[in-house]
């Protein structure tokens, strides 16, 4: 099977576990990200946590406010060449994407 990242999304997406924990913090920016060097992407797209840990910031349906288009449709990233490691770590077909896909839409094995 192929998957097509810019017709999903579903990754850039708080997973389950945290939005039923009440987690709002979901991918964490390294302190050295060039995102947080430049003070207009850091105040759009991040956020701290209590601890003052960065993260990226979500929208109220749990998705990554840099996420372009409507998840299961045409998405891109609106920072892609800045975008955080965790979001670097996720392979299209892996079990990140899978779960993700699978909790978002329902799409696939469900993979535990």
């Amino acid at each position: 099977m192929e998957y097509d990242c810019q017709r999903c999304g579903a990754c850039c997406c708080n997973t389950n576990e945290n939005r039923e924990e009440g987690f709002i913090y979901y991918v964490e920016v390294d302190p050295r990200s060039p995102l947080l060097k430049k003070p207009a992407l850091k105040a759009r797209y991040v956020m701290e946590d209590p601890e003052g840990n960065p993260h990226m910031r979500l929208r109220e349906d749990g998705s990554c406010v840099a996420l372009v288009g409507s998840p299961g449709e045409r998405v891109g990233c609106g920072i892609y060449l800045q975008r955080p490691r965790g979001c670097r770590r996720v392979e299209p077909g892996d079990r990140a994407c899978l779960t993700a896909r699978y909790e978002r839409f329902g799409w696939g094995p469900r993979v535990g």
